[in-house]
């Protein structure tokens, strides 16, 4: 896992080491280990590395094959197979790393070699020959890229920071920030926070023509529907879903330096932890090794689950419980951390976990993101589930949602009322904004939440939309900022791109069976874990106990009211503020304003 950086000027000017350093300074966290630069007249890149695979200064970035140039943020999991294959065909490799493999694919199969490719990543590749750079991102975006481009110069990099030491953009990007406030949504677009600095979608490849300084953007990749898998019965699908988890973990597993699983104690982290630690304790004599963080409030706190994993699994467990002072020391970092506004204290938890993997030498960890999104795990895909089912099947579901989902029948029916009927949840939103100027209430882009309401009718479309615009998206971005900040690569098995492929093609009444969400993961970890663990009914993950940390008071109102973002945004100021989700946003978005001079334009 690394930093890149790059810089290309249009105009003919000449790249200098400065500027790259100036970038890759501020990627400094993302790549402890080397640093590196390469410049030819007009084109500059830069890296900064993290060494998991082949530590030795002979795998350093950037790197070259014949002529062609590669700054690479990430892991390609099939290294190994890819290697064997390009031998083959009379390839020759001087390190055992993942970079070279990755660039003698490009030598070998161009474009296409990133349909080959199992893992994440974010990468650039100078190619003289055809003189053009190729670009490219990981099917879920797992690995940032950002880009400016103006007339002048085109700028690349793992972080929006690295970016703004070129060009210092101030300017706020309206819609998004609107997005953010009214709709919960904020990575529907290529678009940023920032006005003029975009993002390359996950999935999608960019290609540079260096004589004539123009660029082309295509997705290369989406998700198969595999009828095959469809027509399977539970028994089948199950045996599938364990050998394919089974498969995505192991490839996970392969590193030169310490690893470990991050464990929350819900049904993910656990069933994840039990895979790795089964495939860890026949390749290794140690523990494998977990992370928990615990909650000061019992209501949200679940160390006692954790703690019930890691006895069962003979794991070596490292449980912290961060307080309020711990929070306040790091409310400003990690708002600068993060980049953009977020929408919760749960990333303070998650920026807890990976500073505490830090200290303990872990560089490597294992993380369960995307599990919900694939099977079917949140309650508000209740209203999918409903809406693809017949009535009796629906009164039958229903009658079971209160012991298996945690919430009453009327919440049930108002989940599907909300989440599968356009103009109620339309009506949420502009309720949500009521305080906004009418102007901005009008000009809120309801396209994405429109299709994605509609996508409810068909659960394969709505889990594809949830994967590449809706959910998963702003959740990997999280998790990226957190865990780099504190050079730790996190890989995440459930977004293996086959195991996901696998997933959505299998029957949906699996994945929620009987009023159980998740089921057939319910099914598989059945007489591996505690049952306590296994038939658990209420989700929490790491919630942050906000009432605690963050109690409200006056001075959150005047930071609020002191920002001249919102005081543009909003018709008055404000007096009442009762929804605490709604002070964070409002209270992030002003320190995020004072800390990038951010401005709104009119």
């Amino acid at each position: 896992m690394c930093g890149i950086a790059g810089i290309i000027y249009k105009d003919g000017t000449s790249v200098t080491r400065d500027a790259l350093k100036k970038m890759t300074d501020k990627l400094s966290h993302r790549g402890p280990d080397a640093e590196g630069f390469f410049i030819r007249k007009n084109l500059g890149f830069g890296h900064r590395r993290l060494s998991i695979i082949d530590t030795s200064s002979a795998a350093n970035q950037p790197f070259l094959l014949n002529s062609k140039v590669l700054t690479f943020n990430g892991a390609i999991y099939n290294y190994v197979e890819l290697r064997s294959e390009l031998e083959q065909l009379g390839y020759t490799f001087s390190t055992t790393s993942d970079t070279e493999v990755l660039i003698a694919s490009y030598d070998c199969w161009g474009e296409k070699c990133v349909e080959r490719f199992n893992g994440m990543w974010a990468f650039a590749i100078f190619d003289p020959e055809k003189n053009k750079i190729f670009c490219s991102r990981d099917r879920f975006g797992v690995k940032p890229f950002y880009y400016y481009s103006d007339e002048k110069k085109i700028i690349f990099a793992s972080e929006i920071k690295s970016i703004l030491e070129i060009e210092k953009i101030t300017e706020v990007n309206i819609q998004v920030i609107l997005q953010f406030i009214a709709v919960n949504l904020t990575e529907q677009t290529h678009e940023t926070f920032f006005k003029g600095i975009d993002k390359l979608p996950g999935s999608h490849n960019l290609i540079y023509c260096l004589k004539e300084h123009t660029f082309n953007i295509y997705r290369y990749y989406e998700i198969p529907f595999h009828k095959e898998i469809s027509k399977l019965n539970l028994e089948k699908s199950s045996e599938l879903f364990k050998k394919e988890l089974e498969r995505s973990v192991k490839l996970r597993l392969r590193s030169d330096v310490k690893i470990g699983s991050a464990l929350s104690g819900g049904l993910d982290s656990s069933y994840l932890a039990a895979i790795a630690s089964d495939i860890f304790s026949n390749q290794m004599e140690d523990k494998f090794n977990v992370i928990s963080v615990g909650s000061e409030n019992p209501g949200n706190d679940e160390s006692y689950y954790s703690k019930m994993v890691s006895e069962h699994l003979n794991l070596n467990q490292d449980l912290i419980y961060p307080d309020k002072k711990d929070f306040e020391s790091q409310i400003l970092k990690v708002i600068i951390t993060q980049e953009e506004p977020f929408g919760g204290l749960s990333i303070y938890m998650q920026n807890f976990l990976m500073s505490e993997t830090n200290k303990l030498g872990i560089k490597v960890l294992l993380d369960g993101q995307g599990a919900d999104e694939i099977l079917l795990g949140y309650s508000r895909y209740t209203a999918a589930y409903l809406r693809n089912h017949s009535f009796f099947k629906n009164i039958d579901f229903l009658s079971n949602i209160r012991s298996h989902y945690d919430i009453s029948i009327l919440r049930g029916i108002l989940t599907y009322l909300y989440f599968s009927v356009f103009f109620v949840r339309k009506w949420r939103i502009l309720f949500r904004g009521r305080g906004l100027k009418g102007k901005y209430r009008k000009s809120i882009n309801f396209s994405l939440m429109k299709k994605l309401t509609k996508s409810y009718s068909n659960i394969f479309e709505m889990q594809k939309i949830e994967i590449f615009w809706a959910q998963i998206p702003e959740l990997l971005r999280f998790e990226d900022k957190n865990s780099m900040a504190f050079s730790v690569e996190t890989r995440l098995p459930f977004l293996d791109y086959k195991f996901v492929e696998t997933c959505l093609s299998m029957n949906n009444n699996f994945k929620i069976h009987k009023g159980w969400s998740k089921y057939i993961l319910r099914k598989n970890m059945a007489g591996k874990l505690p049952d306590k663990i296994t038939w658990r009914k209420r989700k929490i993950g790491f919630d942050a106990p906000t009432e605690e940390w963050w109690p409200y008071s006056d001075k959150i109102l005047d930071k609020i009211n002191q920002s001249e973002i919102i005081q543009e945004l909003y018709s008055k100021k404000i007096k009442i503020l009762k929804n605490r989700e709604m002070q964070w946003k409002l209270y992030n978005i002003a320190i995020w304003e004072e800390v990038f001079n951010m401005k709104i334009t009119t």
